[in-house]
């Protein structure tokens, strides 16, 4: 039994949560405090999972959970009798310095950003490779700052046959290792190409977005926090299998349309999105349909993982297997697990990714502290740094190719099915290319697109390394066709 899941079997506490769901007011900011209930129980557990109160179960403090919550619902939760306290200041994440941080932001970090300092950091990039990267605004939070990403291509201006990877930090403003990793790999990627024949190749066979800064109003805050400036945990906020099965912007809290436009209007294949709290590589699925009364379902069942299982439970092997205090967990066996097999989560991102938008992403904890000093930040880039490396490489596994109109030549919007799996991928309909991501074995794939006939190919053979490719064209389908 995993020891992450005894939390439920041995806490007493029963309580009926009667706190309704409470929507934030825009003009109140930060309306919510963390808080802490202590021995909680499972019943508990699933009812704020159909609240709008965020809340988080670390695996180091067993005994309790961290949630985030008004005055008024702090004051519900008590009188249900319910052990709960506001979280004291030393738990919290305050800037290290009355000013937040050095001077001058440098890389490799030993500090934490501003905003501002992170801007002006990405901004100078940007100016500084013009041949290689392009900054974009994707929108405004709700207090108004950029979410900024970087665009790292050999032709950032141009879309290729080349697979779309993204990084994306710190949805959860408290949690900011990431945002300095997210910066020094950045630097990474820019300084050494064309140097070191790594780094070359990957920027020249993939496009990749980094989003160093997600949350950025609850990181600018001191103490930092959790939920976006409307109090909203963004991480919950998505459409969701289970709770919130509607994939539109409308009626989200502003970063998150933001990221979901940005979804639309890309073919991302593979993702991950950086927390803090605990360390562990988190894989889909995170939301669950059964939500049992009493403790979870043990041993996990087959219902809580994706069709695509094998290659979650393979790429986040990888990020751990390079990060040995990760991959020495105490918790989840080599650092990875399911993510209902931790706890279930309605209306996270990487749901949302794999669901909605057919782009495999992963939930990277890189810390146990959320905020650790500033002057740790080398040892975690030294943790980090080849895990995140490998990891990325990981886009180029499967099968991959072009499919297009057989008679002009131009590219399709396709679909994608492999033969015994339930999930689709599709095409880049501005270049016609698909990225497959699949382990090693002999596959059979359908691609089909509206008004084409079908074409299947079967015995396509994936190997270790380098995507197998497979061009596909496809024909009209004349039975469409209205003769006049």
């Amino acid at each position: 039994m995993p020891r992450i899941l005894q939390f439920f079997l041995f806490a007493t506490t029963l309580v009926s949560l009667s706190v309704s769901p409470i929507v934030a007011q825009e003009s109140v900011p930060f309306p919510r405090d963390p808080a802490y209930i202590h021995d909680p129980n499972q019943r508990l557990f699933d009812q704020l999972t159909q609240t709008d109160i965020p809340f988080e179960f670390r695996p180091a403090f067993p005994d309790r959970l961290e949630i985030w919550v008004s005055d008024k619902e702090f004051q519900d939760l008590a009188e249900q009798g319910l052990n709960i306290e506001w979280v004291p200041e030393e738990d919290q994440v305050y800037w290290e310095t009355p000013k937040g941080v050095a001077e001058e932001f440098v890389t490799p970090a030993t500090s934490y950003p501003t905003f501002e300092q992170l801007t002006a950091f990405l901004q100078k990039k940007a100016s500084d490779y013009p041949d290689l990267c392009r900054l974009e605004s994707i929108g405004q939070s709700v207090q108004g700052r950029d979410l900024w990403f970087l665009r790292i291509s050999d032709n950032p201006d141009l879309e290729e046959d080349e697979p779309e990877f993204k990084y994306i930090s710190t949805i959860h403003g408290d949690e900011i290792v990431g945002v300095a990793m997210m910066l020094n790999l950045i630097d990474l990627l820019l300084e050494g190409y064309g140097v070191d024949q790594r780094l070359t190749d990957l920027v020249n066979d993939t496009e990749i977005w980094i989003m160093p800064l997600m949350n950025t109003d609850g990181f600018a805050r001191n103490p930092r926090r959790r939920t976006n400036a409307n109090g909203f945990d963004l991480n919950r906020s998505f459409p969701d299998r289970v709770g919130d099965p509607v994939n539109t912007p409308e009626g989200r809290q502003p970063e998150v349309q933001a990221m979901m436009n940005f979804g639309f209007n890309h073919s991302s294949v593979f993702s991950a999105n950086f927390h803090g709290g605990a360390l562990l590589m988190n894989y889909p699925y995170d939301s669950d349909f059964s939500i049992p009364e009493g403790p979870p379902t043990i041993p996990p069942q087959p219902g809580w993982f994706s069709p695509d299982n094998d290659v979650f439970e393979a790429v986040s092997l990888i990020y751990s297997m390079n990060n040995p205090p990760m991959f020495a967990s105490p918790f989840f066996e080599n650092g990875i697990t399911n993510g209902i097999s931790w706890y279930s989560v309605w209306g996270g991102m990487q749901d949302w990714n794999y669901v909605w938008l057919a782009c495999n992403e992963v939930t990277i904890e890189m810390s146990n502290d959320k905020g650790p000093a500033g002057s740790t930040l080398p040892q975690f880039w030294e943790e980090n740094r080849e895990s995140m490396l490998s990891y990325m490489e990981q886009v180029h596994i499967g099968v991959r190719g072009l499919v297009t109109d057989s008679r002009s030549g131009r590219p399709l919007a396709a679909t994608v099915i492999v033969e015994g799996r339930d999930h689709e991928v599709f095409t880049d309909p501005d270049v016609g290319d698909y990225h497959r991501m699949l382990l090693p074995g002999t596959y059979t794939l359908t691609y089909s697109a509206d008004g084409y006939r079908p074409k299947t190919v079967e015995n396509v053979i994936v190997e270790e390394g380098e995507a197998t490719r497979v061009d596909v064209e496809l024909g009209l389908d004349v039975s469409l066709l209205t003769v006049r």
